[in-house]
């Protein structure tokens, strides 16, 4: 009885470590969530066909999610075949779910001027219309301030021969494309645009900025 007794003892002891020790690493695992979530922030740009700019985006470390979609415009919910038109003042842009203690803003502000032409007005390569316009979007005064003093620095140093014409906004809202939108450079690799246009301006990404990649494993 006494064997019986001291085994049951033993047995609720471990029980109760084993929870002790599930309750802190659920509490280190919420710790840790909360603090990504503190971490994680947004940024908007448009610089031409979404689905060119998600898949260079994406492919940077310490970006999380990236979404295609439309911003700049008045138009109330607009969708891609309004959009196209040129009528309803908005851009095709993505919305950059990052953390920023792992990539900056400012980091995300040089791949956006290095990975297209801010001289050209309202077109990006062989896309033309103002849906194709080149923006910076800022949420906070201190954004704002990021923007104009990179755009002074490339004016300074003389990046580009020619004029730079990009916007610089307050963001006012930001509407998601359609579902077949999302993603589409990986959903569709044999897609025309995606093997002329979209990969050879990626390509060109990675080759350009290499020291922000992603490794294999995603991390």
């Amino acid at each position: 009885m006494k064997v019986f007794l001291f085994f049951l003892t033993a047995l609720t002891i471990n029980f109760c470590l084993i929870e002790r020790k599930d309750s802190r690493e659920i509490q280190k695992k919420n710790s840790l969530n909360d603090q990504k979530q503190k971490d994680l922030k947004k940024a908007y740009f448009a610089s031409g066909c979404f689905w060119c700019v998600e898949s260079i985006y994406e492919s940077v470390l310490g970006v999380e999610e990236v979404y295609s979609g439309y911003a700049g415009g008045k138009t109330e919910n607009p969708t891609y075949e309004k959009i196209i038109t040129g009528r309803t003042g908005h851009a095709e842009a993505v919305e950059i779910q990052y953390n920023s203690r792992i990539v900056s803003f400012e980091n995300l502000l040089q791949i956006f001027f290095g990975t297209h032409d801010p001289t050209t007005l309202n077109r990006q390569g062989p896309d033309k219309g103002s849906q194709y316009r080149s923006i910076a979007f800022y949420q906070t005064e201190s954004e704002k301030e990021t923007i104009e003093n990179y755009i002074s620095y490339l004016k300074r140093n003389k990046s580009f021969e020619n004029k730079i014409v990009t916007e610089v906004k307050p963001l006012e809202q930001f509407f998601y494309a359609e579902e077949y939108h999302q993603d589409f450079e990986n959903k569709n690799p044999y897609n025309p645009y995606i093997i002329n246009i979209s990969l050879p301006r990626l390509k060109k990404f990675q080759k350009k900025y290499s020291e922000f990649l992603k490794t294999d494993e995603g991390h």
